[in-house]
């Protein structure tokens, strides 16, 4: 990811919704070093903020709905969360759930890209997003695993006026040509319940270290440490609770 801080149209902000936020707090506390800052208002329903040295990295959160799957969802900034929501039914796409406020800190509102990926807009209030970048343990790409490429590459540029940076192996997503993320076409090798989703990678110093140590506190390694020809070096991985992610080299460009 080239942003080093929240810009307009670019991912933001990454949040667990998770069966178990203990036992989430506990394996991502040991794996990345992130310390819990639960906001104690009862409006608030356990919502944690995770904290890297000091600077909101991400959060995890209880479920809120008997069909909500334990996994980390990502949401991207936008001026107007109901201008964008507009935007995203025109484009072909469909809400979710429709614009409302956070309590103080910000207006949100989560939507589905016309091939089922689900994600989130975020209007920031008193939180603008995640305060830490691309530092080993923050937010350093976001992914979408999708089964209509082209269906995806019309949609998103058309919504948050992203730049496509394709390639016979992989798309990238970008602003003003400044890459952030990329898209990843779902064959044969995904079975078909496994729906169209964005993935979050967050960086680290090492990956090798990183996937191993995952797998001691309990993680599934579905990617095992791999170099991407003229890429970074990845994993992804998936965690106790059932949440998948994908981890890179903090020092190398997605």
């Amino acid at each position: 990811m080239k942003q080093n801080t929240v810009t307009t149209g670019g991912p933001c902000w990454v949040e667990h919704g998770s069966a178990d936020p203990a036992g989430a707090k506990r394996f991502y506390g040991e794996l990345f070093g992130w310390e819990p800052e639960t906001d104690e208002r009862p409006e608030a329903g356990g919502y944690t903020f995770m904290k890297l040295a000091g600077a909101v990295a991400a959060s995890i959160t209880p479920l809120y709905g008997e069909s909500q799957p334990t996994a980390w969802s990502v949401s991207f900034a936008v001026p107007d969360a109901d201008a964008s929501a507009a935007r995203i039914t025109e484009a072909g796409g469909s809400i979710v759930v429709a614009p409302m406020d956070a309590l103080d800190f910000g207006r949100f509102a989560i939507a589905a890209d016309p091939g089922g990926a689900v994600f989130g807009l975020w209007q920031a209030g008193r939180l603008t997003g995640a305060e830490v970048l691309n530092a080993p343990g923050a937010l350093g790409w976001v992914e979408l695993l999708t089964r209509d490429p082209e269906g995806a590459k019309a949609f998103y540029p058309a919504v948050f006026g992203w730049t496509v940076n394709p390639s016979e192996q992989y798309t990238q997503w970008g602003l003003d040509g400044d890459d952030f993320g990329g898209m990843l076409t779902m064959d044969d090798r995904f079975p078909p319940q496994v729906p169209p989703h964005w993935l979050p990678y967050f960086a680290v110093a090492d990956v090798d270290v990183t996937a191993f140590r995952a797998g001691n506190l309990g993680a599934d390694v579905l990617m095992a440490p791999t170099s991407v020809p003229s890429g970074p070096r990845i994993a992804v991985l998936r965690d106790p609770v059932g949440a998948a992610f994908g981890i890179y080299r903090a020092d190398t460009e997605g």
